[in-house]
């Protein structure tokens, strides 16, 4: 059996309309400095909890988790749905399963939010398993730590496995778990970043990932 995992935001969806919102939303409740757009879309695809210590790095913990706190205020009312699947992705995923991979997604979103949103969007019949971080996202933060939790779930063979995903973090998931790597480019990571995370190949568009993977574990 041959596993595919797919990051969501930046891979499977445009999600960035929700996200943003989201982040502007817990900047203005607690008063902090507003971020660049860039920097915003920094935000997209690394645990959130990193991105806050990240990007204000003089808050408490307590203060950290409270930024946490209102992010998901907004976010799980509003801005979980606010994204756009991108064009062509559906197709690939159809083809990809007619060909007998084993479809899932490992998201660092929390695995309630993933479920939430393959309702919602009708993904269900796409994939096999969805993975992503524990509930108060401190536990299974990382995508390392979340791929290591779908391989073990699935009972994957790493080497016909593949992570697919737009960010560094994706790649350097799949790299510490000794699983290949397909970086995306048409979400919110570029070529320099997913080649220095030791990305196995990398493709441009969502029709290229059926390729892509095929170059990789046939």
């Amino acid at each position: 059996m041959k596993h595919l995992f797919f990051d969501f935001d930046g891979t499977i969806a445009d999600s960035e309309r929700g996200i943003v919102k989201s982040i502007k939303y817990f900047i203005e409740k607690m008063h902090l400095p507003e971020l660049t757009d860039d920097q915003y879309r920094k935000f997209i695809g690394p645990a959130l909890i990193t991105s806050i210590r990240k990007f204000y790095p003089d808050l408490s913990e307590d203060d950290v988790f409270n930024a946490l706190k209102y992010y998901q205020e907004y976010y799980q009312d509003d801005g979980i749905f606010q994204l756009k699947i991108y064009p062509g992705i559906l197709e690939e995923l159809d083809a990809l399963k007619g060909a007998g991979y084993h479809l899932h997604i490992a998201s660092a979103k929390p695995e309630v939010m993933i479920n939430r949103i393959n309702d919602h969007f009708e993904l269900g019949r796409y994939f096999d398993g969805e993975f992503g971080a524990t509930s108060d996202e401190k536990t299974r933060i990382t995508k390392s730590a979340i791929l290591a939790y779908a391989l073990k779930e699935t009972g994957a063979n790493k080497t016909n496995s593949v992570m697919i995903g737009d960010r560094n973090t994706d790649m350097l998931g799949g790299y510490e778990n000794h699983v290949k790597t397909l970086g995306v480019t048409y979400g919110f990571g570029d070529v320099p970043e997913l080649s220095a995370a030791h990305a196995s190949a990398i493709i441009n568009r969502p029709e290229e990932i059926h390729h892509g993977v095929e170059k990789l574990v046939g």
